[in-house]
């Protein structure tokens, strides 16, 4: 009969102040993500005049129907997909196509392209060795200034070339070529199939990154019909207010002032909406993600 583990005090003593520490820390992270909701459902003058402490205070739904209403919202939003989508495929695909290149063992000289990769990593040139590499490729101002560079992340690309080396063994490379399967055919019928786990790692690393992306949207891109949502979010948290005029509803506009406050809570709930629906069914692949990149090999 398997018996029960005997704690000492010690281990009890330990586990408390563990449960302890992260219990605080874990309520530090969740009132944020509470008060954020909580002011967004509120109204504005309950939020000007700082009354929303946990729950909503005079119920109202003024900031999501102003924010519902701004034509530069559903414009971000719809840029934010088209990133989102389009540059986790490229990503993807040229990361994987990468990690296989480099997991063959008989590719010349794979070992200092790796090296290449990984010193990117630790070094880069700098903010406007960039731009001017941007602007000299005509991607300034276009949508391919946020697609193109940055295709492959070195440290996906290790997690991705790990992953292969570790899972597909050569023994079934060397079945597949000598019934005569060639190396394009062989990593598209059994590589990728047998690499779905990396790719629902990849796509969540890369598809994250390019929704909470503003960055170089700010430095690339003038046009406004171009922005992503994560820009015009950081131009309202900044001016604390949206632009009267890209407001539809009338009644809307007369009431923007007073609901000033509400609409920026409303803007970062609506913007976490994608990444909160999704990650529930996907959690699992950030510590196999984890798992895979600690072991470099």
């Amino acid at each position: 009969m398997h018996r029960l583990k005997k704690f000492d005090f010690d281990d009890k003593l330990y586990y408390v102040i563990t449960t302890i520490i992260l219990t605080v820390f874990f309520l530090l992270v969740l009132y944020p993500c509470i008060y954020v909701i909580s002011a967004s459902f509120s109204s504005g003058v309950a939020v000007q005049s700082g009354k929303v402490v946990l729950f909503p205070v005079d119920f109202s739904l003024e900031g999501y129907k102003t924010v519902f209403n701004t034509y530069t919202v559903w414009l971000g939003f719809r840029n934010s997909l088209f990133y989102t989508i389009v540059g986790t495929a490229i990503n993807v695909s040229m990361t994987l196509v990468a990690a296989y290149c480099l997991s063959r063992r008989d590719l010349p000289g794979r070992n200092f392209i790796m090296l290449l990769f990984t010193f990117t990593m630790f070094f880069s040139g700098g903010m406007i060795p960039h731009y001017i590499l941007i602007q000299k490729l005509g991607f300034l101002n276009t949508v391919w200034a946020l697609l193109i560079p940055g295709a492959i992340g070195a440290y996906n690309l290790i997690v991705a070339r790990t992953f292969i080396q570790n899972t597909i063994p050569n023994e079934l490379m060397e079945a597949s070529q000598i019934d005569g399967c060639s190396d394009f055919t062989y990593f598209i019928q059994i590589v990728l199939p047998l690499s779905k786990a990396i790719i629902a790692v990849l796509v969540l690393f890369y598809g994250v990154r390019h929704w909470n992306s503003y960055f170089n949207a700010m430095i690339y891109l003038h046009d406004k019909n171009l922005y992503p949502l994560t820009l015009f979010l950081r131009e309202i948290l900044m001016a604390d207010q949206i632009d009267p005029s890209t407001v539809t509803d009338p009644e809307l506009q007369a009431k923007l002032a007073q609901t000033a406050g509400v609409i920026k809570y409303a803007l970062i709930v609506i913007s976490m909406i994608p990444v909160l629906l999704i990650y529930p069914f996907i959690q699992k692949y950030f510590v196999k993600g984890v798992m895979i990149g600690s072991i470099k090999g």
